[in-house]
């Protein structure tokens, strides 16, 4: 939802100023532009040819361009948001004052885009009075305070001061650019690939690495949603969604069952094991065991359970991992499974599915086929919750 969207994003002075990059990364990877602002005490800590690499423009940082005599008014003008990231107590008493010492302080006195502040800075300055003071006036005028976290500082101590996550900032920008359509959901989603024990020390399992599901339950949360994320996969979870786990294909079946009924909308993007060990050893076996003798049967389907016993205001949303026939076989399961939307793609296309950043989908339903180029698989969690809300209406 911020693909298109072009951020202003500034730098400021202090010791954080190198997780910006991370930040700018994380932005351009959503499809935002960003166009990189950055006083003059940042470059103490980052050069400008990183930022200006990794971003949709050059490096801004002089109030004197010569191709633009009012650079500030047209980054301000042209702003959908200004996020800031680190904001030294500097920075947040002069913006807090209205003074426009520089092209940072002055794009956002010049603009009327919402702004994102993320201060960092030693526990001792963020308590002092002074900064307390104009965190209050700023957040009264509506600038977003995403406050820093406890942790070890850059003096070897440790309090409140680090800057806020990349996630955390990332997420904050959504929050004010993405419409909140999905305010009066619930929302369950499934992420990652089970593992079905041969013996304590093996397990079958498969290629997912639960990305697309993370990146689902993201975007819903962005959009409003009441997000419960069931996952089989250790990784840093969305801000904000309730997170449940699983390992294998029965522990999956038995987590979704036991809240299926209280959510609006299911999306299974989890991979599940189609098969399981028949006879799963409490030991540890023998390699000639296991060439041997390895039984399998197959696991139970549960998402024809979720289908059959579909309630009238739910969504349900499976997912095709397939290498040929791509739109056969997806409305086959479409029908069969008796789905409202299905995302299929080809796992074999290059920089498609299993591990990848992104993903190329195709979008199932009664309504008709719609097919999400390559894209990072945040944008494509936006394509699919797109296509839930409007089957919804």
């Amino acid at each position: 939802m911020i693909s298109g969207k072009k951020v202003v994003l500034g730098i400021s002075g202090g010791i954080a100023a190198y997780k910006a990059v991370d930040v700018c990364r994380r932005l351009m990877e959503q499809g935002a532009h960003v166009v990189p602002v950055m006083t003059s005490g940042s470059k103490k800590f980052i050069g400008e040819v990183t930022l200006s690499a990794l971003a949709s423009e050059p490096v801004k940082s002089s109030l004197w361009e010569e191709d633009d005599p009012i650079p500030h008014t047209t980054l301000g003008q042209e702003a959908d948001v200004i996020l800031v990231a680190p904001a030294t107590a500097r920075l947040i008493g002069t913006y807090a004052a209205g003074i426009s010492s520089d092209l940072l302080t002055a794009t956002l006195l010049a603009s009327r885009a919402p702004v994102v502040l993320c201060p960092a800075m030693h526990t001792e300055m963020w308590e002092h009075p002074a900064v307390q003071d104009n965190i209050r006036t700023l957040q009264n005028r509506g600038v977003v305070i995403i406050a820093p976290e406890d942790g070890k500082l850059a003096g070897g101590d440790i309090g409140q001061g680090r800057l806020a996550s990349t996630q955390s900032n990332v997420s904050a920008v959504e929050r004010v650019l993405v419409p909140n359509d999905l305010a009066d959901l619930k929302i369950l989603v499934t992420a990652g690939g089970t593992r079905e024990p041969i013996d304590p020390v093996r397990f079958i399992t498969n290629r997912s690495s639960g990305k697309q599901g993370y990146a689902i339950a993201e975007a819903a949360v962005a959009r409003g949603a009441a997000v419960t994320l069931v996952t089989t996969v250790d990784r840093e979870a969305p801000i904000g969604t309730q997170v449940l786990c699983a390992e294998t294909a029965d522990d999956l079946r038995s987590v979704v069952m036991s809240c299926a009924e209280n959510h609006d909308v299911i999306i299974m993007a989890a991979a599940v094991a189609d098969f399981q060990p028949a006879n799963p050893a409490d030991q540890k076996l023998k390699k000639t065991s296991l060439s041997s003798n390895l039984e399998l049967e197959p696991t139970y389907d549960f998402l024809v359970d979720l289908g059959e016993g579909k309630l009238p205001h739910q969504t349900i949303v499976g997912f095709a991992a397939e290498t040929e026939e791509l739109e056969k076989n997806a409305k086959d399961k479409l029908e069969r499974k008796n789905l409202d939307l299905i995302v299929a793609n080809d796992v074999t296309a290059p920089n498609t599915g299993f591990s990848y950043d992104t993903n190329e989908v195709l979008l199932l339903s009664d309504e008709g086929n719609t097919t999400v180029p390559l894209s990072s698989k945040r944008v494509v969690a936006d394509r699919i919750l797109d296509a839930v809300t409007e089957l919804r209406k």
